[in-house]
């Protein structure tokens, strides 16, 4: 069989390391495919016909219809450290490896992100250099904001990203940082300067929520109404995982309430969104298209993994960080 590999939905992968498409052009034929998020897994089986290796971005969603119909395919390569839209007892079963960039290659980018986001807008970034732009510098006093330093904060999910979200708030801000992660106990928080709490005590007490948890069928929309009515009046929120894990609906009415004083998201349910989103519309809400990976330093690693899982493969090894 002739090698063939096929790099799906990434808007990344080798536009800007270039030695990294040199590299899998050694092992075989190369091509990009967009297709639509939620194209179905016959359909996608189909336009990947003959390809033997896919680096994945977070869509489409590799499901057991799709490895039903693809059995010549070796690995999935996650250029990222999610797999949810990857059935993997699915590909286990046709002899397909997936593997992911190893965590601690994102964690810094998307930690910084998540909070950077959020800092925007606590202080009006947006508003303020709009502003600026337009010759209204005389206005400036529209735009006093929010700091963060000492604010009380809850993270929900202290794992790879959400546990340096911690760090830089603990010891960078002097927040009191409240953490609630079903998966890890109370010596594993406070490593990382935070209190372990349940998700109720987080939400009553926290003047900022920042959104870390990887996604899974127990916490689809964790973030709905009866959460946000827990919250204090003025709450900021920050998410840097996965759209999913709130309940937009909810958050517009949150907003309106202006129980959300402000909200900061790298990432939506439905990506991409129509230009019509709601959030659009909120002058207190910044919306990234998905970047939080995106520095240089971060895409050097993630394109480094991915082409080294290809190889492996090639070369007759198994990949590191297997997830099945």
């Amino acid at each position: 069989m002739n090698n063939k590999i096929a790099i799906v939905n990434s808007s990344s992968f080798g536009r800007i390391f270039e030695d990294h498409l040199s590299r899998l052009e050694k092992i075989g034929e190369v091509k990009r495919f967009r297709v639509d998020a939620n194209i179905g897994g016959k359909e996608l089986a189909e336009i990947l016909q003959g390809y033997n290796y896919i680096i994945a971005s977070v869509t489409p969603f590799f499901t057991k219809e799709f490895f039903d119909n693809k059995d010549e395919l070796k690995i999935i390569s996650r250029h990222g450290i999610g797999f949810n839209n990857i059935d993997v007892e699915a590909a286990k079963e046709h002899g397909t490896y997936v593997s992911i960039v190893p965590p601690l290659v994102e964690r810094d980018a998307v930690a910084e992100n998540c909070i950077t986001n959020l800092v925007s807008v606590m202080r009006k970034t947006k508003q303020s250099n709009i502003a600026a732009v337009d010759g209204e510098w005389k206005t400036r006093a529209k735009f006093i904001g929010n700091g963060l330093s000492s604010k009380k904060v809850g993270i929900i999910g202290i794992g790879n990203i959400g546990s340096r979200i911690s760090e830089i708030l603990y010891y960078g801000f002097r927040c009191k940082v409240l953490a609630y992660d079903p998966n890890k106990d109370s010596l594993a928080c406070e490593r990382f300067g935070a209190d372990k709490v349940d998700l109720d005590y987080l939400l009553k007490e926290s003047d900022v929520i920042c959104v870390s948890a990887s996604l899974n069928e127990e916490n689809y929309h964790m973030l709905s109404s009866e959460e946000f009515s827990k919250m204090k009046d003025g709450v900021y929120i920050s998410n840097c995982s996965r759209g999913a894990l709130i309940d937009e609906e909810a958050m517009i009415e949150a907003l309106e309430k202006n129980k959300v004083a402000g909200f900061a998201s790298d990432v939506l349910e439905v990506e991409p969104p129509e230009n019509d989103h709601k959030y659009f519309s909120y002058d207190n809400v910044i919306i990234t298209p998905h970047t939080s990976a995106y520095t240089y330093e971060c895409l050097r690693g993630m394109g480094e993994k991915c082409v080294s899982d290809c190889e492996s493969v090639y070369n007759g090894n198994k990949p590191k960080e297997l997830i099945n």
